[in-house]
């Protein structure tokens, strides 16, 4: 999804275009995240951009867009480009070393 949602509508309260906004992007992640995953992939994982134009769109976390988002609309902008692709996730199994700390598992027995 790439689109740019107005924050200010004729006749509406501005907290309430605020929410419709930030329903439609969750309503997006989850229909996205219920699509079946093709063979190989763990999950749905998504690159998400959010800013006040595509330009100077910044990459934020999937659990950083919503907060973005608010940020925009406090900041008192006319509208906020969102950007949310989906891609392909893998698990990645971390072992535990010998320090307590963890490091990436390859698969490979060490030693």
């Amino acid at each position: 999804m790439k689109k740019n949602f107005p924050l200010q509508a004729e006749g509406k309260h501005p907290d309430r275009v605020l929410e419709a906004v930030k329903h439609e992007i969750r309503k997006y992640f989850k229909r996205e995240r219920n699509r079946d995953v093709p063979k190989g992939v763990d999950f749905w994982d998504f690159d998400c951009k959010v800013g006040l134009t595509a330009d100077s769109a910044e990459v934020v976390r999937v659990s950083g867009v919503i907060e973005a988002v608010d940020l925009a609309a406090k900041a008192g902008a006319t509208s906020v480009y969102v950007e949310i692709l989906s891609k392909h996730g893998v698990r990645v199994i971390k072992a535990q070393n010998q320090e307590g700390g963890e490091e990436p598992f390859d698969g490979a027995h060490p030693g």
